[in-house]
C-alpha cells in the first residue's frame, strides 16, 4: 500500500513550505493576532495569484480542478506555518459548500471570486448550545417570496468582521425531526442587518459573534432539506482542520528535537538525556499517527468514499494528540517555551483552539461510538 504522495503533491508541498517560509514569517503571525482585520491583503492577493484560493473548485470558475487530497496537502503546511488567513472559513468550509449545492449562477459568481481572491466568505453554524447536531440550529429565518430574512445570534465565526458575504446555517421550517427544516443561505455581510463584533479568544484568531436582524438571505441548495450538506460541510471540515493540525504538531516536533540538540545542561546536550529522548519519541509517535489518520479519511474524501468512522477517528485523536505534543515540546523547551517571543507558545495556543473547533475530541468520540454500534 502506497501511502506517500504523488509527484505533484510533492510538488505542491514543497512549494507551499517555500512559499510560507517566505511570506509568513512569525513576525507576520505575532502582527496580525494584534491587527485589527487579523490578516495580510499582500498575502491573500499572493496567495489567489498561486492559485490556491481556487485550488479545489472547477476549473470553469477560475480554479484549478484539484482534489480534497491536494487540499489537505497545503492546509498541512498552513498548519506548519501558524497561517493567520480567512483561507479555512472561505475555502474549505464555505466555497466548497457553494461548489456542492449552489445553482449555476452561484457558483460563477461566488466561486470566481473567491478565486480571485476578490470575496471572503464566513461559515456561521454555532451557536450558544454549542452543538454541531441539527438540534443545536435554532437561529429562524423567515422565506419571504424570493428571499429570506434570518434573526438570531452565531458565535465563533471566523474572520466575520472581514467577510463579504455570510454562509448562514438557519431553521426554516419546525419539524418533528431536527434534521428537516433546515437550509442554507448567503447573506451578504452589512448594517443593518449584519453586525459582527470580534470576540476575545486564546489564538487570537478573530471569531466573531454575529447578530442577524431580519437580514435578507439567499437558499444555497434545496430550501428546508439542507441537513446532508451541513453535516457534509462539518465532517469535511474535521478532517481538513485535522490535518492542518497535522502540519503545526509536526513542526513543534522539529522544533522541539532541534532545540535538545543545541541546549547543553552538565556539560551535554539536553538530547542525550533519556527522558528527553521518550518525550521525543511521544512527540512523534502522536504526529504520526494524526497524520495517518488524517490523511486516511482525506483519501476516502477525495475518492467520494463514506468516512465517517475514519472523519470521527482523526479529528477525536487530532484534538488530543496535538495537545500532547504541545504539552511535551514545553517540557522539552523549559521556561523559555512559555515566553511570547518564543514560537513555542503561538502552537500551544492553536492546539487548544483547534481541539474544539467543528467538535472535540469527546464530540468525536460519541460519533465513532455510534458507527461502530450500528
Amino acid at each position: 500500500m502506497d501511502l506517500g504522495l504523488n509527484e505533484q503533491q510533492e510538488m505542491l508541498r514543497k512549494m507551499a513550505r517555500d512559499f510560507l517560509t517566505t511570506e509568513c514569517p512569525k513576525k507576520l503571525v505575532r502582527d496580525m493576532e494584534e491587527d485589527e482585520k487579523g490578516y495580510s491583503p499582500e498575502l491573500w492577493r499572493k496567495m489567489a495569484e498561486l492559485g490556491w484560493l481556487g485550488l479545489p473548485f472547477a476549473e470553469q470558475y477560475g480554479g484549478m480542478g484539484s482534489s480534497f487530497l491536494d487540499l489537505c496537502v497545503l492546509l498541512e503546511e498552513m498548519g506548519r506555518a501558524c497561517l493567520p488567513s480567512p483561507f479555512f472559513t472561505t475555502v474549505v468550509l464555505s466555497g466548497l459548500a457553494i461548489a456542492d449545492v449552489g445553482d449555476d449562477a452561484q457558483k460563477q459568481d461566488f466561486l470566481t471570486a473567491i478565486a480571485n481572491g476578490e470575496r471572503i466568505v464566513a461559515f456561521a453554524m454555532d451557536e450558544a448550545s454549542g452543538g454541531y447536531d441539527a438540534a443545536s440550529i435554532a437561529v429562524e429565518a423567515h422565506h419571504h417570496g424570493d428571499h429570506y430574512t434570518v434573526k438570531g445570534t452565531k458565535l465563533f465565526v471566523q474572520y466575520a468582521h472581514v467577510a463579504d458575504w455570510i454562509l448562514v446555517v438557519a431553521r426554516t421550517r419546525k419539524a418533528h425531526r431536527p434534521e428537516d427544516g433546515i437550509t442554507l443561505l448567503l447573506v451578504k455581510n452589512e448594517p443593518p442587518g449584519v453586525t459582527c463584533t470580534v470576540m476575545p479568544t486564546l489564538a487570537k484568531d478573530k471569531q466573531c459573534e454575529v447578530v442577524f436582524n431580519d437580514a435578507k438571505a439567499t437558499a444555497l441548495g434545496r430550501p428546508d432539506h439542507g441537513w446532508p450538506e451541513v453535516a457534509r460541510v462539518v465532517q469535511r471540515a474535521a478532517v481538513a482542520k485535522s490535518v492542518e493540525m497535522v502540519g503545526g504538531a509536526q513542526q513543534v516536533l522539529e522544533m522541539s528535537v532541534a532545540y535538545a540538540k543545541e541546549r547543553v545542561q552538565f556539560d551535554k546536550p539536553i538530547a542525550s538525556f533519556q527522558a528527553i529522548q521518550h518525550h521525543c519519541a511521544n512527540m512523534a509517535l502522536n504526529v504520526d499517527s494524526a497524520r495517518l489518520l488524517a490523511y486516511e479519511a482525506a483519501c476516502k474524501i477525495s475518492d467520494g468514499e463514506p468516512c465517517d468512522t475514519e472523519a470521527a477517528m482523526c479529528k477525536a485523536w487530532a484534538s488530543d494528540a496535538y495537545q500532547r505534543v504541545a504539552l511535551l515540546g514545553h517540557q522539552v523547551h523549559g521556561a523559555i517555551g512559555f515566553t511570547l517571543d518564543h514560537d513555542m507558545q503561538l502552537y500551544s495556543r492553536r492546539a487548544k483552539a483547534a481541539e474544539v473547533m467543528l467538535g472535540d475530541a469527546d464530540y468525536h468520540r460519541e460519533l465513532l461510538a455510534q458507527q461502530l454500534e450500528t
